[in-house]
């Protein structure tokens, strides 16, 4: 029966014009991805520009109470001041430390100790104190660092972190907050009405030097230009994987047809 009707046909190739419309939108994603990490780069090169050049500038005074819900994170966050405030220590908080590249002479488990600052005037604001490792939580573990008096206080203007789906909730019972939010600390300390605002202390250092203060140091990743490489990299090898293989399927084609023409 073969020899009869001719040899049976073999399986049946996909054409490349059939792969075509999808090689070509995913090249478009691939292209879009490497453009957009290119705009991500000069975003993040003119971040760091400005926030260098914000933590570089000396200490101002610290804004009037009364103008405080007019300053704009956008504007005025990393803006250095100083100003003389007494420290609430009884109603100190500990902010679990995450990782931070602002703080790099900040290293293992930690926290953040937030202690509200009474200004002269009657105005009061959250201060970032610096960092205690995990077995100096316990104020009663560093005694000294408890300064008592009106102290003047250097840092520079900070903002509230964002709240993210996998932070965990705020343990106020325990004493232990997961993000720098000053209000919500004040709310639960009874401190009264705070600006939305904190100051992230860099001097002085106090005695014992915990909690341990420091400057602000702007070194924020900057990987845009290696991933835009990498996108650009992949849209290049689906190109030519798929002219490699259009090729391929068209010269197999060519020859099938040719050998079904002889026979």
């Amino acid at each position: 029966m073969t020899a009869a009707f001719g040899a049976e046909p073999g399986p049946r190739r996909r054409s490349w014009l059939g792969l075509l419309a999808p090689a070509l939108l995913a090249f478009a994603v691939l292209i879009g991805l490497g453009v957009w990490q290119i705009q991500r780069k000069a975003w993040k090169e003119g971040l760091i520009a400005t926030l260098t050049a914000r933590v570089a500038q000396p200490p101002q005074a610290l804004p009037a109470a009364n103008t405080w819900q007019r300053l704009d994170p956008a504007r005025d966050e990393y803006r250095r001041v100083k100003f003389n405030a007494e420290l609430d220590n009884d109603k100190e908080a500990l902010i679990f430390a995450a990782a931070t590249g602002f703080r790099p002479d900040v290293s293992g488990v930690g926290y953040w100790v937030f202690t509200p600052a009474r200004l002269a005037d009657g105005g009061t604001l959250m201060i970032n104190r610096g960092f205690v490792p995990d077995g100096r939580r316990d104020p009663k573990s560093r005694p000294d660092g408890e300064v008592t008096g009106q102290v003047e206080i250097t840092g520079a203007l900070r903002w509230p972190d964002e709240r993210h789906w996998f932070t965990p909730n705020d343990d106020p019972a325990h004493n232990l907050w997961f993000t720098r939010d000053p209000a919500a600390i004040a709310a639960a300390k009874g401190v009264g009405q705070v600006p939305a605002f904190y100051v992230e202390q860099e001097t002085p250092v106090p005695p014992g030097g915990l909690p341990q203060p420091g400057k602000l140091v702007v070194t924020l990743p900057d990987n845009h230009l290696q991933y835009a490489v990498t996108w650009f990299g992949l849209a290049a090898v689906l190109a030519g994987v798929f002219v490699t293989w259009a090729f391929t399927s068209r010269a197999s084609a060519a020859t099938g047809e040719a050998r079904q023409g002889t026979s």
